[in-house]
């Protein structure tokens, strides 16, 4: 039993030190994949540094001020701007469809003709945690275009004047006091200097506190079933193209052993049957496991595609591996030439990769294309993998992905084993 064991472990070094030397199998099943999940994680919008933000605009206050704001953002070079209710602007952001959603609250024109006394013009923004560089760029935005709501009010003579007269009245109904008479002084100086004219841009104001404009900033969480990022969904896509392309390239390794003879001359020596395939197996279930942790280790650390369990993940990882090492047999045991050989692997992997959900996330698939996926284990990696990051899956939600990875691995493995016999046999 012993020296079996042995067997196949030398066995599966051989395999794995002699992909170590194939540099196109190593770009391929660690390089390709990260490719594809940068590229796809940046297109999608994973880095936060897009030509321009995505905004959903809540107009609850219906005054010419508010319109003015919302026209200004809609010009502002960098916004993207959609109304919406602040419902619907809350469930774009948490879908992750816009970065933030600026809310005008009630009262904010009424306040903005009130500078020099009262509560200041309040905003509020509904932020994607996950977009902290954009939510602080917007908030800039947001001052800009209400100092600039502040520098119109001053270049309008009128309109100063009236803003005084009512900041007059209302401290006049005010109690009393020291700080009440230096206002009120304040105030008359500057209507008789607006009464003077002409009026220039405002520069600062004695008096500490004042601020032209508050921005109440609040965070929302994405829901269970969202991704957090772009990254969540591509870095998964780019696992299994590593697993795939780890597990064709061993099914390749196999053929070229057996169209060059090294079966047979294994089969020449005291190693059985069970030893050689045990042997490639393993080798293969070593390297899919490397592109695993690799990926997934890249994802968690550069770009926050951070796993709910560990656990979870671990068991995902190992499925996968398993369900495509059968892949692998069968591949290897159907193909009669390596060019036959790679064709057919290829012509099975790419409409398994496709309904699978390796190109387009899986959550973004029309109703009929995820029935369809039900068939391609490259759906059940996928949802698995996902599963243990963003999608909170619980150890019952994830047992039927990891039964039918294992189930396909298993059946896989059979078929390869039989067929490899048969062959051997003729």
């Amino acid at each position: 039993m012993r020296g079996s064991f042995d067997a196949v472990l030398a066995l599966a070094a051989k395999d794995l030190k002699l992909t170590l030397r194939n540099r196109g199998a190593l770009f391929f099943a660690f390089g390709w994949p990260v490719l594809m999940a940068l590229f796809f994680g940046f297109l999608f919008g994973g880095s936060g540094e897009r030509g321009r933000i995505p905004v959903a605009a809540v107009d609850e206050d219906g005054t010419p001020e508010a319109a003015l704001l919302i026209d200004r953002l809609r010009n502002t070079q960098g916004l993207e701007l959609t109304l919406a209710s602040r419902g619907d602007g809350e469930r774009l952001v948490r879908e992750g469809k816009r970065s933030a959603a600026v809310v005008i609250p009630k009262g904010y024109g009424e306040a903005s003709h009130r500078l020099f006394h009262g509560e200041p013009s309040r905003l509020e923004i509904d932020v994607d945690p996950s977009r902290k560089a954009e939510a602080a760029m917007l908030e800039g935005i947001l001052t800009g275009a209400a100092m600039r709501s502040i520098q119109d009010l001053f270049s309008d003579a009128e309109r100063s004047r009236a803003a005084v007269d009512r900041a007059l009245v209302d401290l006049r109904a005010a109690p009393d006091g020291e700080g009440r008479r230096s206002t009120e002084r304040f105030l008359g100086e500057l209507r008789a200097y607006l009464d003077r004219g002409p009026v220039a841009s405002p520069r600062g104001r004695d008096g500490a506190g004042w601020q032209p404009i508050v921005i109440d900033k609040r965070e929302l969480d994405a829901p269970r079933d969202r991704p957090r990022s772009a990254f969540d969904f591509t870095f998964p896509q780019g696992v299994l193209w590593g697993v795939i392309g780890s597990s064709l390239g061993f099914a390749l390794s196999l053929v070229t052993e057996r169209t060059q003879g090294t079966l047979t001359r294994l089969r020449m020596s005291p190693l059985s049957r069970g030893h050689v395939l045990a042997g490639k197996a393993l080798a293969c279930f070593a390297t899919i496991l490397a592109v695993e942790a690799m990926l997934l280790g890249l994802g968690a650390i550069a770009f926050g595609v951070w796993p709910a369990s560990w656990w979870l993940l671990s068991a995902a990882a190992v499925s996968v591996a398993v369900c495509f090492v059968g892949l692998m047999m069968v591949v290897a045991v159907l193909g009669r030439t390596e060019q036959s050989a790679g064709g057919l692997g290829w012509a099975i992997m790419m409409p398994l990769a496709m309904v699978g959900g390796a190109m387009v996330p899986l959550f973004v698939m029309p109703a009929w294309m995820q029935m369809a996926g039900n068939l391609s284990p490259v759906k059940w990696g996928i949802l698995a993998l996902e599963g243990a990051t963003w999608r909170g899956f619980g150890p019952s939600e994830m047992a039927l992905p990891c039964v039918v990875l294992l189930g396909v691995g298993a059946v896989g493995f059979a078929i390869g084993v039989r067929l490899f016999g048969a062959d051997s046999a003729d």
